[in-house]
């Protein structure tokens, strides 16, 4: 079994508190992949369920041979988390995956709220493309090879059949 090799830090996003989740769920994710999309509900339910207990991390995964906005996306995300908006932006794109694309991209910056011009200039800083490097490298580095990739307590577990029930099994 593999395990994560990137302690989760102060550069990931996290919901939840990890000095008290007796549970830490770490995804490798790529907003475009279908499987990602199926898996968005299902953690979100999990992270609300299981409140405090949960401390649920997001890692960039684009898998860009495959999926045309999967890095668009990320980085999108990225700089919306430089406006505190990580989270909303995140939940955004999964749910209008179906849609994605820069229109779509663009659409999420106004409803958000965020500063275009913040965004546009965020972008293309190499900091926001190493922070999405060094996750898809650290996801390499802990046996990531598809999306999603879950770990949990940080250790990665492999096969579930895509139903909640199922999912939480896994988890406990």
């Amino acid at each position: 079994m593999s395990t994560l090799r990137i302690p989760v830090g102060s550069n990931d996003h996290v919901q939840g508190n990890l000095e008290t989740a007796k549970i830490v769920l770490v995804e490798y994710g790529d907003y475009q992949c279908p499987y990602c999309g199926h898996a968005y509900p299902l953690v979100k339910r999990f992270v609300e369920e299981y409140g405090d207990d949960v401390a649920f991390v997001f890692r960039n995964f684009p898998l860009t041979d495959s999926h045309q906005y999967a890095m668009a996306a990320a980085t999108i995300a990225e700089a919306a988390g430089k406006q505190g908006k990580f989270w909303e932006m995140h939940d955004l794109i999964y749910e209008n995956q179906n849609h994605l694309n820069e229109e779509m991209l663009k659409e999420s910056v106004k409803s958000l709220g965020l500063d275009f011009t913040k965004i546009e200039n965020d972008i293309n800083t190499a900091d926001l493309q190493d922070k999405i490097e060094n996750d898809f490298e650290g996801g390499v580095r802990s046996g990531v090879n598809g999306t999603p990739s879950f770990f949990v307590n940080n250790q990665k577990w492999e096969d579930y059949d895509g139903t909640y029930d199922s999912f939480v099994e896994l988890i406990f």
